[in-house]
């Protein structure tokens, strides 16, 4: 079972409201718990059967959604300008990162403009730092996440102007 298969398995559960998974196949146990609806917390195990140790650990943060003050006006106006952009997601469940190193400058910042297969930020995950590039060319118009922040898989990261 490889990470997009886990992945996939966990927002299935996620959806499903199912309070507790459990797999077990010849070389792999994994069990998912959700929590309560209060806490909204999920947390995945997988566990090598041969070893003692779990490989992966990954509480999967809910999408950071903004509250605004205004009225439903303002809302659907906003939904419309947005419409127009093209959203850069996530591929993978880890930390996201706007720099290659602590002491380099962003890849890309609020006005850059891309091209097709620019990086434009680090995911880590499970001790590995994943390039994530662009599909599209375009300007960044909006940088939905902060750096070093837990992201999901499918989550929102870049807003693209592809004109």
């Amino acid at each position: 079972m490889d990470i997009k298969e886990i992945q996939t398995l966990i927002k299935f559960v996620a959806k499903s409201g199912a309070s507790e998974v459990k797999l077990e196949m010849e070389d792999l146990k994994i069990t998912i718990k959700t929590g309560s609806s209060d806490s909204g917390n999920e947390t995945t195990y997988v566990q090598q059967i041969p070893m003692a140790q779990p490989q992966m650990m990954a509480s999967p943060q809910p999408p950071v959604q903004s509250i605004e003050a205004g009225s439903t006006d303002k809302k659907a106006e906003k939904k419309e300008d947005d419409s127009k952009y093209i959203t850069i997601k996530s591929p993978i469940i880890g930390t996201f990162y706007r720099k290659p190193s602590p002491d380099k400058s962003p890849f890309v910042e609020v006005g850059s403009t891309i091209g097709k297969g620019d990086v434009l930020c680090v995911i880590e995950a499970m001790k590995l730092f994943n390039d994530i590039e662009s599909e599209v060319s375009g300007k960044i118009v909006k940088i939905l996440v902060e750096d070093s922040s837990p992201v999901e898989f499918d989550q929102p990261l870049f807003l693209v102007d592809p004109s």
